[in-house]
């Protein structure tokens, strides 16, 4: 599939370059190929569009035990019992998909379902999703996963507490899946030099438009 994108780049007479870049200024970035071989390019303006990866919660166990959505693909077994941490919609699709599959699964949402998009919309999802069998638990967060026995799948046991209380519950499992948003993979592009601002949280363009004004161009994060 790479290499069919590579043909129709040619096509439209766009160069394409194998190189992991970072800037010098905002017109000069440096790239460096898989041989450590270093070349210096220039243009009027840059497009970043690096896209982003998983952000993991600061829980015991989350690293060494769960996987997310980018992993749930490439597992080579069924997932079996699975908890799905988060309520975005790539926490949503997963749980879905696996209990369409007949996989027993449980979604443990911090507070609501889909931030950001309309909630008479989201709550229904969430209502439709529960006739077609995946729990909910609202108002819970992971504090603990552990692995209590090896294997394809494992069996794993999830510690979780009220987000608003003290109350705490652990379930068993097989897979927990990590779905609590992204962060753009800009740590290493050395933005500071060209006067980009971005969200420590998530590594984002800090600008309301995700953009940041260079002689009245814009460059976006996409």
């Amino acid at each position: 599939q790479n290499f069919k994108f590579r043909v129709t780049l040619r096509e439209q007479k766009v160069d394409y370059i194998n190189s992991l870049v970072s800037f010098v200024d905002k017109n000069t970035v440096v790239g460096v190929d898989k041989k450590g071989n270093k070349k210096t390019y220039t243009a009027k303006d840059f497009l970043i569009a690096v896209g982003g990866r998983p952000v993991y919660p600061d829980f015991p166990g989350a690293k060494e035990y769960s996987v997310t959505s980018d992993d749930i693909f490439s597992l080579p077994y069924n997932p079996g019992k699975t908890v799905v941490i988060g309520a975005s919609y790539i926490a949503l699709e997963c749980g879905g998909f696996l209990t369409g599959l007949g996989n027993d699964v449980t979604v443990a949402v911090r507070s609501i379902f889909l931030r950001g998009f309309d909630q008479d919309c989201a709550n229904r999802v969430a209502a439709a999703m529960e006739t077609e069998g995946t729990k909910f638990m609202k108002g819970w967060i992971p504090v603990k996963l552990e692995q209590i026995q090896e294997g394809t799948p494992p069996t794993l046991k999830i510690t979780l507490k009220e987000t608003n209380g003290s109350k705490t519950e652990s379930l068993q499992c097989n897979t927990v899946i990590i779905a609590t948003g992204r962060e753009a993979c800009t740590d290493g592009l050395n933005l500071d030099s060209t006067g980009v601002k971005t969200n420590p949280k998530k590594q984002e363009n800090n600008c309301g438009r995700k953009g940041t004004e260079f002689n009245t161009k814009y460059l976006r994060h996409w």
